[in-house]
């Protein structure tokens, strides 16, 4: 391994992963240049925008500024990891039903936002729902459907 390298060893998405970098990395660079989990994207890259939020021991994180030294041991979800096309998360499901994405670039962010409260809080209310998004920024103007698909995965 190069000089200023380090052995990671977490779980990505379920699956152990061992990753030789710089342990100053960003978790986001790691994930999208070295495992291919493009669906986490990078935004501002200082952590204020939502975009590159992941779930690291359940807990939304921005992987932009979390270094990999961080996560060695630890579990992380990207919205990869919550479904897929054949089984999608609840979530997922409600944001399409609802059509709560419009270009689409912080939905990862705000699926994985979204998927931490309902593993914490199962039945939020709307203003729960909004106090948990409130980190994700959208351009879009969607946030009336994307409250309306969280609360309606919370439903069932």
């Amino acid at each position: 391994m190069p000089q200023g390298e380090r052995e990671h060893l977490l779980r990505v998405n379920g699956a152990p992963v061992r990753v030789g970098c710089d342990p100053s990395r960003s978790l986001l660079d790691v994930l999208r240049s070295e495992l291919s989990l493009t669906g986490t994207r990078a935004g501002c890259e200082a952590g204020q925008c939502g975009a590159c939020f992941v779930l690291v021991d359940g807990r939304a994180v921005s992987s932009c500024d979390t270094p990999m030294w961080s996560v060695q041991g630890k579990s992380v979800t990207t919205v990869e990891g919550l479904g897929d096309a054949q089984r999608p998360h609840p979530l997922q499901r409600a944001f399409v039903d609802e059509q709560a994405a419009q270009c689409g670039y912080c939905t990862s962010g705000l699926l994985i936002s979204a998927a931490a409260l309902l593993a914490r809080n199962p039945d939020p209310d709307a203003d729960e729902v909004k106090a948990a998004l409130e980190r994700n920024l959208c351009r879009c103007g969607s946030h009336n459907r994307v409250v309306r698909a969280v609360l309606r995965a919370a439903r069932g």
